[in-house]
């Protein structure tokens, strides 16, 4: 299929960081881009068949995770994340003209956003009330309307460069000047993208029973074969108080033999557990791997007990089937 035959959603309107990120994406450009008014939206389109893939945020470097997504993608048919992009993450205060900065009373964006320029509204606009928007470009369009509620609109640069009719009050308003968000490329199950070397692998783990150490033995399954884990956050299923799930980034692939074991004893664990995806990293890094852990080691350690079962002398041997004393 050329790109210009694939169809991808994004949270919208256009503009939207989001948009940005999935801009990184080959062939995105040429594709049909549709955007949404919500995660949800994007991610059911796909769902549907109506689209072959949408672009999400998952992840803040500020603010964690975005629940939104981390609540989509946990329930529901089954997605598959296939790809991540990194996009920095700059925000400007932007009104009708003619406003001023002591004019405004209320501002709108998304909740995101707010979180991180709160220091600079407290320091410059301490009066201004937030009102939620769905997105940071949903806002700025929304001052374009005939009666807006809110005085003005916290979005990135793009937005307010490609909308006659927007103001600039003030740049770079962020707290932080190193935010950067994540997304990611979200698609129906198939077959897994090519591991790299370095990879992530995402899953969500439903607690199986709310007791001492049970967190634990989740997490052992990781920690005992070597698996690394850069994310990890705990989200109420909504059937009742105290019942949670955990959504898990670890480093590697699922072909990587030291992942795969360690799926296989989450399942056990949790037969409930939805694996979401292998996928390379945005950054490139790799994935350090002490030598127990390696792929050779785990093959050796199987060729080990399966000749012990076939009744071959039990000698341990190391992973380049060297005896060790």
């Amino acid at each position: 299929m050329s790109a210009s035959e694939l169809s991808y959603t994004f949270l919208g309107p256009e503009g939207t960081f989001t948009e940005a990120a999935l801009l990184q994406v080959p062939g995105a450009v040429e594709a049909t881009r549709v955007p949404c008014s919500s995660v949800n939206t994007a991610l059911e389109r796909v769902r549907q068949g109506k689209a072959d893939a949408a672009m999400v945020p998952i992840e803040n470097s500020v603010e964690g995770g975005v629940t939104a997504t981390l609540d989509a993608i946990a329930t529901g048919p089954e997605l598959r994340i296939v790809r991540e992009a990194l996009v920095p993450i700059t925000f400007v205060l932007v009104a009708r003209p003619g406003v001023r900065l002591e004019d405004i009373r209320r501002i709108s964006t998304h909740g995101h956003a707010w979180a991180q320029c709160r220091l600079w509204i407290e320091e410059n606009i301490p009066h201004a009330e937030y009102v939620p928007g769905s997105s940071t470009a949903a806002a700025a369009v929304g001052l374009l309307d005939e009666d807006p509620h809110y005085d003005a609109a916290i979005c990135a640069p793009l937005v307010a460069a490609e909308r006659p009719g927007l103001n600039i009050l003030a740049e770079n308003i962020g707290d932080n000047p190193g935010a950067v968000t994540r997304f990611v490329l979200v698609s129906r199950p198939g077959p897994l993208t090519p591991r790299t070397g370095a990879d992530k692998t995402t899953v969500v783990v439903p607690l199986p029973e709310d007791r001492p150490g049970a967190l634990m033995e989740i997490l052992d399954q990781f920690a005992s074969r070597g698996v690394n884990l850069s994310r990890i956050e705990s989200r109420p299923t909504g059937q009742y108080l105290g019942h949670y799930f955990f959504s898990i980034d670890a480093d590697g692939h699922a072909e990587d033999s030291r992942v795969a074991d360690a799926l296989a004893g989450l399942h056990r664990i949790s037969p409930a557990t939805r694996f979401l995806g292998s996928y390379a990293r945005a950054d490139q890094e790799k994935t350090p791997v002490v030598p127990h852990t390696s792929d050779a080691a785990f093959a050796a350690a199987h060729a080990w007990v399966n000749g012990i079962l076939a009744g071959a002398p039990g000698v341990l041997a190391g992973p380049q089937g060297t005896p060790v004393i």
